[in-house]
């Protein structure tokens, strides 16, 4: 996780940045027709158009972290004991970012091991589903 925080909060955050991208383009588009006049229309509708798509982009990432939000598991935070919402086998607390898991096997490690073994596995896993089993 490049900037650990919680899985959920990443995906309102790509969220948030889609729609603050497209607000700014439809507000720089349309000042394309004040700095440039009639040439500044196509300006305009260019920004509009991708400012629209980009908000468009940014409803469905709500959407769908509003769906997995209902239907993770909730639990409490061995550190700050507060209820926050866990999306796989590993992720962060929502409030002070401590990892969270329900792996016994990894439940000693540190957040440096668990990236790097994350990293081996992810190299492993590619050539496992490759090969037959017999």
């Amino acid at each position: 996780m490049i900037f650990k925080t919680a899985k959920i909060v990443a995906f309102r955050t790509w969220g948030l940045m889609l729609t603050i991208i497209g607000m700014g383009l439809m507000v720089l588009g349309t000042a394309g027709i004040v700095f440039w006049g009639q040439a500044g229309k196509v300006v305009a509708a260019i920004g509009l158009v991708i400012g629209l798509i980009a908000m468009m982009g940014s409803l469905g990432i709500y959407f769908w972290a509003g769906m997995l939000s209902t239907s993770v598991k909730q639990i409490e935070c061995p550190e700050c004991h507060k209820p926050t919402k866990m999306l796989g086998k590993t992720d962060r607390c929502m409030f002070c970012r401590t990892m969270l898991t329900t792996d016994i096997q990894q439940a000693n490690i540190t957040d440096d091991e668990l990236e790097e073994l994350q990293k081996h596995q992810d190299g492993q896993s590619a050539p496992e589903a490759a090969a037959p089993h017999h």
